[in-house]
């Protein structure tokens, strides 16, 4: 499924026509140098590319032997240039081994068809080559940097494009990736050579920079019926390229549509071009600090399209496909981390689940919604990215999109995170109500402070929050509040430190003038005690869940405290 689909991606990238993805035989590749000739092989200039990947004959995959690339290449297999090194230790075995790679990148050029080597561009090289001497560029300013084994390639004077993407090379190149047909290919299903090992994915933070697969058979073990390596599951030359093809595009570093969660590069693609296409890598991206409104604009349109039936736009449906998938390294191939497929109508409702789950009363500075950035930094050490455990924000995205429960390591880690710095923030309260609310079937905790919610747990939460509030107002600027000093124990074992707070509260009651302030915070408290249990009103210990009521209950109460409320209804408290 997975494949299948990035090769319709591939097809649908192809027929629009934008030239974004090369066609089969071909792959983008960054070259740094150009050799601009003439028509006799003479050097005109080198020429520096700019930063755009050009389109050039694909490449067979490099190991230890020689495999040289058609018209573009390395410096050593190009030029015959020597890489610099500190050593002089086998000069003479290294000299030897880049002659052999010239001659095999000479070789390659010399096999084509006499009907291509007949061209003004390929002729131009085969002159420039046979008279070369990589000594005769020490004195050209870019040596230090070919020395440095870049990529290299070559240009006929007064051609727009490379010799290698000549009209008769690309043919050539085409025809050359075509074989006859061995087997049916699992992903079309139409006959094709099997690709025996497919295309290197490069892009996946954490693999091998030279590139990982998805699919392939390095062991004995993972063969049966003597089938070696891509035949034991047979996937055409063309399939292999184009799902590969399609891959790398997502990944490449400038794509919209590849975001990092956690250790998994995730990217993500609908079956046609969409709205929630474009929106979903703002909306589960890094926040954009140049313009932090694009991501609570592109929350609200993801809104706007539920309303809809899932459309973003006249035009949509919301019943294409949409696909995410999030990819991590592994020791001998690519990892799928998750993968989840919907219609965009069913995602967008899905992602607008999730914000309606983490809803939570909140301060007037901060934003309405929050990004999956901020919900997973503050759940880490230090309050840094680089801390959250590898695989948790793959399972939080995971459940975003599936609707199901957060992972239970996200919501300890957010109590955890709580008692650690002794306080209940905005982005932890929102993630466990979040939580808590997905697990249960029979209750379902409120945006704001409802006092009718009679869960112990809760009470203690806002008991405890009236406490602090209490010795805040009657010690102002004091230094450790008892929120500092005893949240931790307060929400974890509530029998061994209430009994303390409540003597405590009475002596800082004392210390209020007579009048509405001590009636509110004396009726406060009595509401709140008169709603738990007289058996046992503080429980020994509280298990996790509990433990996440108790840091709700005293987040709301405490965002009720800062909250402006209406002049008569504060009389009515207060009287």
């Amino acid at each position: 499924m997975i494949l299948q689909a990035l090769n319709e991606y591939y097809e649908r990238k192809v027929q629009q026509g934008t030239n974004e993805l090369p066609r089969f035989g071909f792959e983008p590749k960054l070259i740094p140098f150009i050799f601009e000739l003439n028509n006799d092989g003479q050097l005109v200039q080198i020429k520096l590319s700019d930063e755009k990947p050009e389109i050039v004959p694909q490449g067979p995959k490099k190991t230890s032997g020689i495999a040289a690339n058609l018209l573009w290449d390395n410096a050593e297999y190009a030029l015959g240039i020597m890489r610099k090194k500190e050593d002089t230790e086998n000069q003479d075995d290294q000299r030897q081994k880049v002659i052999e790679r010239h001659l095999a990148f000479i070789e390659k050029i010399r096999t084509l068809p006499d009907s291509v080597i007949l061209d003004a561009g390929i002729q131009a090289v085969l002159k420039f080559l046979s008279g070369f001497e990589p000594a005769s560029l020490k004195n050209n300013q870019h040596w230090e940097e070919l020395q440095k084994n870049p990529y290299i390639s070559f240009q006929l004077q007064g051609d727009s494009h490379l010799i290698c993407q000549r009209p008769t090379v690309i043919k050539t190149a085409e025809s050359d990736m075509t074989n006859d047909a061995e087997s049916s290919c699992l992903i079309t299903g139409q006959q094709d050579q099997v690709s025996r090992t497919h295309p290197a994915i490069k892009g996946v933070w954490g693999a091998k920079s030279s590139g990982a697969n998805i699919v392939s058979f390095n062991q004995a073990s993972f063969c049966s019926f003597q089938k070696k390596q891509g035949n034991n599951a047979p996937v055409g030359e063309k399939a292999a390229f184009s799902y590969t093809t399609a891959l790398n595009h997502l990944l490449r570093k400038d794509s919209d549509n590849r975001i990092q969660v956690g250790d998994a590069s995730t990217v993500f693609w609908s079956a046609q071009p969409s709205e929630l296409e474009s929106n979903f890598g703002i909306v589960f991206g890094n926040p954009d600090k140049d313009n932090p409104d694009r991501f609570t604009e592109a929350v609200k349109a993801i809104y706007q399209s539920v309303e809809q039936g899932g459309r973003l736009s006249a035009d949509e449906t919301g019943k294409q496909r949409f696909y995410v998938l999030g990819l991590a390294p592994n020791a001998a191939r690519i990892a799928i981390r998750f993968w989840v497929t919907g219609t965009t109508g069913e995602i967008a409702e899905s992602i607008t689940q999730h914000f309606d789950n983490l809803e939570i009363e909140h301060g007037p500075k901060e934003p309405s919604y929050l990004t999956l950035f901020r919900l997973l930094t503050n759940v880490a050490v230090q309050g840094k990215i680089d801390n959250v455990p590898p695989n948790l924000g793959g399972e939080v995205m995971r459940s975003i999109l599936n609707g199901t429960p957060y992972p239970f390591t996200l919501f300890a880690a957010a109590i955890r995170r709580c008692k650690a710095e002794q306080k209940v923030n905005y982005p932890r309260a929102a993630l466990i109500k979040a939580y808590l609310n997905r697990i249960s079937e029979t209750e379902e905790i409120q945006v704001k402070l409802d006092t009718e919610y009679t869960n112990p747990a809760y009470l203690l939460g806002r008991l405890f929050s009236v406490f602090v509030k209490l010795q805040e107002d009657t010690h102002p600027g004091i230094n450790a509040t008892i929120s500092d000093r005893y949240y931790g124990a307060a929400s974890s074992s509530p029998g061994g430190i209430f009994p303390v707070l409540v003597k405590l509260h009475k002596h800082h009651l004392t210390k209020l003038e007579q009048g509405g302030r001590k009636v509110y915070f004396e009726k406060l408290i009595g509401e709140i005690m008169d709603k738990l249990s007289p058996e046992n009103p503080f429980p020994a210990i509280l298990n996790m869940q509990d433990q996440g009521r108790f840091a709700v209950g005293f987040y709301h109460q405490r965002q009720a405290f800062f909250t402006k409320r209406d002049p008569q209804q504060t009389e009515e408290d207060q009287s």
